[in-house]
């Protein structure tokens, strides 16, 4: 039986006919005020007692507090879709600003909710999440409640919040804005072209060296051309959040990106130490493919060149079979959900002028679909990143019955997913390749994967840490930052590579990312963290999609470290899980090395 053929465009009328000029949509943003408006109402005339008596206002509370929530996050995955696939969709911006302003409302309401929970002592407070209703939602209320007790009052937290719409948020809007206009020139077939960096990051994986090399030096003069604008933007987001946290008294950035992942420090610091003393067989790698590509250095151009001559393509159709024939092994609900996103046209990959860069997932609650973005170019990676973004959406899809508010799972956990999702695909590639240059080819193609989270992500973590640090002091400038990157880029490779990237901190969206700090080491953790969940599904086959599910549902209502206890039965503090997940790393890196031996 043959598939069905599948778009590659997707479908967005479903929810607001006529994109960024949908009069339903204009409806919906006026509904969306009307129940944050609502809300505040209630959340502002709610007194409390400090009694159990309190259990049915609070339950109203929460259940307005769901419904706001599910319209504010439709309108925004809405918009986030429009401004993806056209940069120039102006009217999306203005929806987008919109958005902004009705989040603020919405935040200034939650940070008054949120302080009149601390105003129950704690006995009170233990009785309440007894109740029914309430104790299923135990662990995210008293997570709010503390997090409002080392918050400042509510009127200053809803100033801040205010003063963010057109301060915080602004500035990252203006790098969308920015890198929405950014052309990189490239030659072809005698032809000047102009690409949209989605379109120009795509040639770095191609097997020509001078059109990688071009790209590159068209990419670097670029981005340079945007610099003054670029660090302006990324110090003055900085100083925002530092001058909040300052207030707060909080002396440590990665308190806020830790709270986010319901991580401790002590897991996030054994994690790196780890990493940092397993460098030597990536840099292994690093050599030996530079030696397989005929250069002394690899350059970071070179990060994602295949080694053969030619490209090794896989159409859209054969990419998405070849996901679902993988999934298939895994678990039935996973292959279910691939193929019902495959069919329903939620899906965006069209290769195409004018869309973003990058590639993501995003969820509309009222729907109860996802839809998956990215420029989709025929490469094995592209593969990968399409499974990556399945990934995401079966982690929606495994909460789908949860109340909304444990279904709000942190960054690190949602990597997790994503990774396990794209590590079943590339995985497969290796094994079923027909010849020994293919598996090679397929396996340098996995570890690549390998490097990009376990160096590259180090040197965005490392020059973000630093960064803050001189932030502190003032204004940092375009060539400090460009310093600060390119150490953090050496440390993080091992000083294995002949030339950097200076300006990745202006190229990288996710230093300008404003909802979540910090945007790079949980998708370090996901990546490990999900290499100890594969090897027990490899362990257990079909049978392990159960528990994999089980482990999903709870990402939203614990900590990290009580999941791995629960559901791995490992203790994320110590390194001992940390070494084994980065074996079966470095186990990849032996093979390819032998089979690259010269004979």
């Amino acid at each position: 039986m043959t598939a069905a053929t599948y778009s590659t465009i997707w479908d967005l009328d479903v929810f607001f006919n006529g994109g960024s000029s949908s009069k339903a949509f204009v409806q919906h943003l006026h509904t969306t005020e009307e129940k944050i408006k609502e809300f505040g109402l209630q959340v502002h005339t709610w007194e409390t007692t400090n009694s159990i008596s309190d259990k049915t206002s609070l339950m109203n509370l929460i259940e307005s507090f769901q419904i706001a929530t599910k319209k504010l996050r439709e309108a925004g995955a809405f918009v986030s879709c429009l401004q993806a696939q056209n940069t120039s969709d102006k009217k999306a911006s203005e929806h987008r600003a919109k958005i902004t302003q009705l989040s603020a409302s919405f935040q200034n309401a939650l940070t008054v909710f949120d302080e009149k929970l601390t105003s129950y002592d704690s006995t009170v407070w233990e009785e309440l999440l007894q109740e029914d209703g309430l104790s299923e939602l135990s662990f995210v209320l008293s997570e709010r409640r503390e997090t409002a007790s080392e918050k400042l009052s509510k009127e200053e937290e809803s100033l801040i919040n205010a003063l963010g719409v057109d301060g915080y948020h602004s500035w990252s809007q203006l790098y969308d804005l920015i890198v929405g206009k950014i052309k990189i020139p490239f030659q072809e077939d005698g032809e000047e072209k102009l690409l949209s960096v989605g379109q120009a990051a795509n040639k770095f994986s191609s097997p020509d060296r001078d059109i990688r090399k071009n790209i590159f030096e068209n990419w670097e003069l670029a981005w340079q051309e945007q610099t003054d604008y670029l660090s302006k933007a990324l110090n003055h987001l900085a100083g925002f959040r530092l001058n909040v946290y300052k207030q707060r008294g909080w002396e440590d950035v990665l308190k806020e990106p830790l709270a986010i992942n319901r991580m401790d420090k002590e897991t996030l610091d054994t994690m790196w130490d780890v990493i940092s003393k397993n460098k030597e067989p990536l840099v292994k790698f690093l050599n030996r493919k530079a030696e397989l590509l005929g250069v002394e250095k690899l350059n970071w151009y070179d990060l994602d060149a295949p080694l053969n001559n030619s490209e090794s393509k896989l159409s859209y159709q054969e990419g998405a079979e070849f996901i679902l024939e993988n999934f298939s092994h895994f678990g039935d609900e996973m292959t279910e959900f691939a193929k019902m996103a495959f069919e329903e046209k939620w899906i965006e990959a069209e290769d195409r002028p004018g869309k973003s860069p990058g590639g993501f997932h995003t969820y509309f609650p009222e729907s109860s679909q996802s839809r998956i973005f990215m420029t989709y170019s025929a490469t094995p990676s592209n593969v990968s990143t399409l499974a990556h973004e399945l990934g995401h959406g079966f982690h929606t899809y495994a909460m789908r019955d949860l109340h909304l508010l444990n279904r709000n799972y942190a960054m690190n956990v949602a990597e997790t997913a994503s990774t396990l999702a794209e590590m079943i695909v590339s995985d497969a590639a290796v094994k079923k390749a027909r010849t020994e240059q293919e598996k090679i080819a397929l396996l340098e193609d996995k570890i690549q994967r390998t490097v990009a989270l376990l160096m590259n992500i180090h040197a965005r973590f490392l020059f973000e840490t630093r960064f803050y640090e001189e932030r502190k002091n003032g204004i940092v400038s375009t060539e400090k930052l460009n310093k600060l990157m390119e150490e953090a880029q050496k440390e993080a490779y091992g000083h294995s590579l002949g030339e950097y990237h200076p300006t990745f901190w202006a190229s990288k969206l996710h230093f300008y990312i404003t909802g979540v700090p910090f945007y790079n080491f949980p998708y370090t953790f996901g990546y490990l963290f999900s290499l100890g969940i594969y090897a027990r599904a490899l362990e257990e086959g079909k049978e392990y999609e159960e528990k994999y599910i089980a482990l999903l549902k709870d990402t939203a209502s614990m900590k990290v470290e009580d999941l791995a206890e629960k559901h791995l039965n490992v203790d994320l503090t110590k390194p001992d899980f940390w070494q084994s997940a980065v074996q079966l790393c470095i186990d990849d890196i032996e093979e390819f090395l032998t089979l690259t031996e010269k004979k």
